[in-house]
Order: structure tokens, then C-alpha cells, then sequence
């Protein structure tokens, strides 16, 4: 089953070097393993546009869809047996531990 995990901003300018270190080895284990797929770092929401369609015609807004309270900082895609092997994989992203947090999410087909 595939899962998309989303990853949220946490506090990381104000982690150490110690655990800044932690986390790039971190995210080279995760990027290593084969049920794993990553994506380039997402950049920050106020470079964002968003894009609506409007009477047949594209509508850009400056900034996120949602305002959310955490930043999406990017978003791996884990093929996993079931959700606890996915919620294993999201407890291993430095940002679950560093004032983020992991969405999981079940990748469906909804078209």
C-alpha cells in the first residue's frame, strides 16, 4: 500500500549542530531505503502562488492555499505493508521530532 507522508516545519534553526547533524544522517538512511521516494525541499509558503480557475481562466493569489500554521517543507512517498509500517517510517523524519510534525496520508485514486 502507498502512503504519502507530508512533513511540516518544525524549529530546526534552533536546533545544535549536534542534531542538525542527526537529522541529514537521518534523511540519508530514509533516502536509502527502497519502499522510500523522496522529493526536492519544497520552498517556503510566502514564495508560493496559488492557482484557481475562475470561469474557465487561471487566478493566481500570492502565498499558500491555507494558511496553516506549519510550513510544508516536502513530502516522501512510503510503499508499506500497512499504516503502522508507514507511522514507522513518518517517527524516523527529524521534523516529527523537532517541533514538526508527519502527516500520513493513504495514496488513493480519486478520479
Amino acid at each position: 500500500m502507498q502512503f504519502v507522508l507530508v512533513i511540516y516545519n518544525g524549529d530546526e534553526e534552533a536546533a545544535s549542530e549536534d542534531d542538525k547533524k542527526a537529522a541529514y544522517a537521518d534523511y540519508a538512511a530514509l533516502n536509502s531505503m527502497e519502499n522510500v521516494t523522496g522529493c526536492p525541499p519544497l520552498g517556503l509558503p510566502e514564495k508560493a502562488t496559488t492557482v484557481r480557475v475562475e470561469n474557465g481562466s487561471p487566478v493566481t493569489a500570492g502565498g499558500p492555499y491555507l494558511d496553516i500554521k506549519g510550513a510544508v517543507s516536502g513530502f516522501i512517498v512510503v510503499e508499506a505493508e500497512d499504516l503502522d509500517g508507514a507511522v514507522a517510517v513518518a517517527a524516523r523524519v527529524p521534523q516529527a521530532r523537532m517541533g514538526g510534525a508527519v502527516e500520513v496520508r493513504p495514496s488513493i485514486a480519486s478520479w
